[in-house]
């Protein structure tokens, strides 16, 4: 491990947290990196940093603290080492496994790909856990917004983020675009234009089924009630519906005691009314239309009838599927209507990386918008917690940015290494906070009667509530 990093040594008193047998082992003085952000993220790091430091200290009496240590990325990473990324970064936060940054600007211009997204990559952080849920008194578009409380885990490497593309009118375009069209498609009628520019949409069995196997994983350690599949598997049936069939494959194997499937509960229930009933009529129950379908589909859904029964009727019938958590799927479309017109009804939910990037910023635009949705990269045994909004970089500078965001996603970091009695001071200082009308503008403008503040003055009362 080297003693400094971009030029700036390390703190004297930190120690390395490190990784052994799938868990974190934390120091009392762990070295956390950060980076500070670009734009607002000047603002809302510092106060952030002061509200974390302030939880841990009121929690642990002194006997913990982190070692906040700074590393370099963004604008500022450029202005000092002429490198937006330096690779001193990179190895500083696989050196101290879990880091945290403020917003990270995309250079304006070309040949340089999303800051974020290079570190998902080469950290290999695969999962995009997004908690989003309603703090009472926070303004939101929708009337429901209590009800919403999910956790959303997007595939983090993959899909078109992969960055696999090709721009029109360029050899290596026209290099595909012949293959696909001579060798791939051959006689259909479908073909690429010759105009088109072309994009790459990898999914893979690897990356479908760590994703989704964290997330059930999560409900099981979080007594969460259901879990789906998001996908637009009617479409791309051997991309996003491979992530489907995958992602039901590691519910129903590796963990059989523990769920039960949509499909199955509609088997189970009609067994469970009537104990007497025939697989044919079940079928008719799982689905309705199949009197009228070729009589091939109908047998194979009496067949599924009878697997099912066969299999779990003796573990999860009986009403005992009742108290297990409901894995079921969910096309992308439908999901996003869901979500706004009846949110009690889901939990988490896993999804692909695209799907993952809309729905996780539409959940949040109903309990408040951005600025207090926190977010996570993980990996197997790396970390790193960001804000998951823009840079702002109009109001850098000016005090005026709720620091939410950050602060929330720091609770998140502190749960992950084991502290959570500080990571509940937070969120319950939060919520206290918010409840006291005593917000930044982007709350203030539409909650009556707030007291409306910057970006210290609202960090200072969360500490006051902690």
């Amino acid at each position: 491990m080297q003693t400094s990093y971009n030029g700036i040594a390390l703190p004297l008193n930190g120690k390395a947290i490190t990784y052994e047998n799938g868990a974190y082992v934390v120091p009392d003085t762990p070295i956390i990196p950060f980076i500070e952000g670009d734009g607002a993220g000047r603002d809302i790091w510092k106060n952030a940093r002061r509200v974390l430091d302030a939880a841990v200290a009121k929690s642990y009496e002194g006997k913990r603290r982190v070692e906040w240590y700074e590393i370099l990325a963004g604008e500022k990473a450029y202005r000092l080492h002429n490198d937006w990324l330096p690779q001193d970064t990179v190895q500083a936060c696989l050196d101290f496994r879990v880091s945290i940054k403020g917003p990270l600007t995309t250079p304006i211009g070309g040949g340089i790909r999303s800051l974020n997204v290079t570190l998902r990559q080469t950290m290999d952080l695969y999962q995009c856990v997004r908690p989003v849920k309603h703090y009472p008194g926070v303004p939101s578009p929708v009337n429901n917004a209590d009800d919403v409380d999910v956790v959303i885990f997007r595939e983090n490497t993959e899909d078109i983020y992969a960055g696999i593309e090709f721009k029109a009118g360029s050899l290596e375009v026209q290099k595909l675009r012949d293959f696909v069209n001579n060798e791939l498609l051959g006689n259909t009628k479908k073909k690429l234009r010759d105009d088109a520019g072309i994009g790459l949409k990898p999914i893979s069995e690897l990356g479908s089924t760590r994703l989704v196997r964290a997330a059930i994983q999560y409900a099981v350690d979080h007594d969460r009630k259901v879990m789906t599949i998001v996908h637009k598997g009617n479409i791309q049936k051997f991309t996003e519906g491979a992530f489907r069939e995958w992602g039901y494959e590691v519910a129903t194997t590796e963990f059989r005691d523990k769920i039960v499937t949509e499909r199955e509960c509609w088997i189970l229930a009609a067994l469970d009314k009537d104990p007497k009933i025939s697989p044919e009529a079940i079928a008719k129950i799982v689905e309705p239309g199949i009197d009228f379908a070729p009589a091939a589909f109908g047998e194979k859904i009496v067949a599924e009838v009878k697997d099912v029964i066969a299999k779990i009727g003796a573990t999860h019938g009986n009403g005992k599927w009742r108290d297990l958590i409901l894995v079921n799927d969910r096309i992308c479309d439908a999901m996003f209507q869901d979500l706004l017109m009846k949110p009690a009804e889901y939990d988490v939910m896993a999804t692909t990386n695209l799907n993952g990037d809309y729905l996780s910023d539409a959940a949040a635009a109903q309990v408040g918008g951005l600025g207090i949705a926190p977010g996570s990269n993980i990996g197997d045994g790396y970390a790193v917690f960001e804000a998951t909004h823009g840079t702002a970089p109009r109001l850098a500078d000016q005090d005026v940015v709720n620091p939410g965001s950050v602060i929330l996603s720091g609770a998140m970091l502190l749960r992950l290494i084991g502290w959570n009695e500080a990571a509940d001071r937070v969120e319950k200082a939060m919520e206290e906070t918010i409840r006291q009308k005593y917000v930044t503008v982007d709350f203030a403008k539409n909650m009556p009667g707030s007291t409306q503040v910057g970006t210290t003055a609202f960090s200072d009362r969360v500490i006051e509530n902690l």
